[in-house]
């Protein structure tokens, strides 16, 4: 494998002081529909995820000021936490960008918010960004 060969973004996760007032105002005042509302209890996050017209927006809210999103708000305070992107085969995707000097945040797939398989790639190796791979099984 020479690139990610992406598949498209997945969706934008945005941390979010108040998840209440956020879901109130993308979907009252923005129009975005609401399409799941999870708790992904391992990053001590409540997630809700909003339909963006192929791809998803989801707001991050923190249940442990200790959690991930609990101290990215604290450091950084409310905006885009990270970008997900779609790839196939993403052990595979893993293996092969750890080969090429990637700093990975996850070694291996996990389960994520939807029960979808992801993986962290660290900000170091990718311009400050934190970004997710989620699997896209093809159509």
């Amino acid at each position: 494998m020479s690139r990610l060969d992406p598949r498209g973004i997945e969706h934008v996760g945005i941390a979010v002081a108040d998840l209440e007032e956020a879901k109130r105002i993308f979907t009252e005042l923005l129009g975005f529909r609401v399409l799941d509302e999870e708790t992904v209890a391992d990053q001590k996050a409540r997630v809700v995820k909003l339909d963006a017209g192929g791809s998803e927006l989801e707001l991050l809210g923190s249940t442990d000021p200790d959690g991930p999103i609990g101290k990215y708000l604290t450091k950084r305070g409310p905006g885009i936490h990270h970008l997900t992107i779609r790839v196939r085969h993403l052990a595979v995707t893993l293996r092969a960008l750890e080969e090429r000097g990637v700093e990975l945040i996850d070694r291996t797939p996990r389960v994520g918010a939807g029960g979808k398989l992801i993986a962290f790639l660290h900000p170091k190796s990718t311009a400050g960004i934190l970004i997710e791979l989620c699997e896209h099984e093809p159509a």
